[in-house]
């Protein structure tokens, strides 16, 4: 059976045709009465061509998100079987030996629009977004358990995304056995905890596996700093490339005990390679010692579009004082996980920091998440994790 429709004000489809996959509440001039929030809905343009179907969201600002340019696809169970299979395959010929710790469905990246699952060796943990996926959480779930085999699906949904589309926030085992307080990872042969439960994003920054590859090779002999280090694990590769000395530093206490426990784990000692709890602004700002190596990964400092001017402001007067701290002809290898804040903007803000210093930097390479976070070409929004690997002269 047809899907009902939305209808699009004229020149309101030029987005989808150019492979963008929402359209924002002002591009419908009007939907078939019986929709309702998380339906799936056929978009069609003001003159009557199907542009495909996705997920119809009045609550939201985001009014439409597609899932196929093909009208006659039927979004059941065997649908989802065959996406998670796709987005398995793809990993399967992305992720490297020695990790069992990734990323398996990246939302609209994978065709599953406001869904994140994120694997931890026997451990799913997955993050429902969106009206639609909630819909067909059940058929994903067992399409997930069925096709994966995993031990416990943890899930996580909660947050701003549940908000703007009204659904309740739900965290608890969705299948299988309970979580022990720490889920042991591998990535690239090093060994990590991890808390999927409580942990910021999933409980560990799996975007960062192939830049942390990076910092292995990058710092042997060479005296690093860790800045907004979380549980140590640019720490530890940097320590397994041959570092000199690693100094982290990270305003939580948990995770700085974390990280001493991946240190040991790995054969270091936190005696060797300091764990310090504190804020990184203010240790830039007293500390003497001088670094070969200086790796900054704050978290968003831009939540909304409003917060852009002052999260600048936050990026560049980190990368200032970090400039002040390290050597000529060292490295800086530094982030932004801010949506709001793209790419040419945030190595504006870092040029400008570079500038300030009275220093001159080459850049080596753009950096941005591993293959198993793909985004769709024409889904700009999707490149939420930007960084710069700088040597600074």
């Amino acid at each position: 059976m047809p899907y009902p429709q939305i209808h699009l004000k004229p020149e309101r489809d030029l987005s989808l045709r150019k492979g963008h996959p929402w359209l924002f509440s002002g591009a419908i001039s009007h939907a078939d009465p019986s929709l309702v929030s998380g339906d799936v809905a056929e978009a069609v343009s003001s003159d009557g061509a199907s542009l495909g179907i996705g997920f119809f969201s009045p609550d939201s600002d985001i009014a439409f998100r597609l899932l196929s340019t093909d009208p006659a696809v039927t979004v059941d169970r065997s649908f989802w079987n065959d996406r998670i299979r796709r987005a398995e395959e793809l990993r399967a010929k992305t992720v490297p030996p020695g990790t069992d710790a990734y990323r398996l469905i990246n939302s609209e990246g994978d065709g599953f629009p406001g869904l994140v699952v994120d694997r931890y060796a026997d451990v799913l943990v997955m993050t429902v977004g969106t009206a639609g996926i909630e819909k067909h959480r059940d058929d994903i779930l067992e399409a997930l358990v069925d096709g994966i085999e995993p031990v416990t699906v943890l899930e996580r949904s909660e947050g701003r995304s549940r908000k703007r589309e009204r659904l309740p926030d739900r965290v608890g085992i969705a299948h299988g056995d309970d979580l022990p307080d720490r889920v042991d990872i591998l990535e690239n042969g090093l060994k990590f905890e991890t808390d999927p439960l409580n942990g910021q994003k999933t409980g560990f920054f799996l975007d960062q596996r192939p830049n942390r590859e990076i910092i292995r090779t990058a710092s042997q002999s060479l005296r690093v700093l860790n800045g907004f280090s979380y549980t140590g694990a640019f720490s530890v590769y940097a320590a397994a490339g041959g570092a000199e000395q690693v100094i982290s530093v990270d305003v939580s206490e948990p995770a700085c005990e974390s990280a001493v426990r991946n240190l040991a784990k790995n054969g270091f000692s936190a005696e060797h390679h300091p764990v310090i709890a504190g804020d990184v602004f203010q240790y830039l700002r007293e500390t003497d010692v001088r670094f070969d190596l200086i790796i900054l990964d704050p978290p968003a400092f831009a939540k909304t579009r409003a917060d852009v001017n002052k999260a600048a402001r936050g990026y560049k007067d980190a990368n200032l004082q970090a400039l002040k701290r390290l050597q000529p002809g060292g490295f800086l290898m530094t982030f932004s996980c801010s949506n709001h804040v793209d790419a040419d903007l945030f190595m504006k803000i870092v040029h400008g920091a570079v500038r300030d210093a009275g220093r001159t930097g080459q850049v080596i390479k753009r950096l941005g998440p591993g293959p198993d976070h793909p985004v769709l070409l024409g889904h700009t929004e999707g490149h939420y994790l930007k960084g710069l690997f700088l040597r600074v002269l």
